[in-house]
C-alpha cells in the first residue's frame, strides 16, 4: 500500500471533486496508476483503491459512465473525444478500471 498523488489519478478538478463528493467512484485509464490497497486524498477525504481490473473500452456500460461522472455511455465518449486529441473508440483497446472508496 502507498500514497499516490490524486491528480495522477484523478486527471482533472472536475473528477477530483466528484470523488470527494462521492458522485464518482472509479476511474478507467489508458495504463494502470495505482495498485489496490493505495490511498490518495482528496480536500481532506482520505481514499482507498479497491480494485484494480484491466478491461477494453467495449466491456465499459452505462453504469460504468455513471461511475465515472457521466450521464451515460455516449456521453463518457463524448468527453473521451473531446479531451483527447489523437483519440479513437475502439472496443478492443485496452483499459485499466480504478475503482475507489473513502477510506475508514
Amino acid at each position: 500500500m502507498a500514497t499516490i498523488d490524486a491528480d495522477t489519478l484523478l486527471p482533472n478538478r472536475r473528477m477530483r471533486e466528484g470523488a470527494r463528493d462521492g458522485d464518482v467512484t472509479q476511474i478507467h485509464r489508458g495504463r494502470q496508476y495505482a495498485d489496490e490497497g493505495d490511498r490518495f486524498e482528496v480536500d481532506g477525504e482520505t481514499f482507498e483503491v479497491v480494485a484494480v481490473r484491466e478491461r477494453t473500452l467495449g466491456d465499459l456500460t452505462d453504469e460504468d459512465a455513471r461511475r465515472e461522472g457521466m450521464r451515460d455511455l455516449e456521453q463518457y465518449r463524448e468527453i473521451l473525444n473531446r479531451v483527447h486529441d489523437d483519440f479513437e473508440w475502439d472496443d478492443d483497446s485496452d483499459v485499466v478500471l480504478h475503482q475507489f472508496e473513502k477510506a475508514e
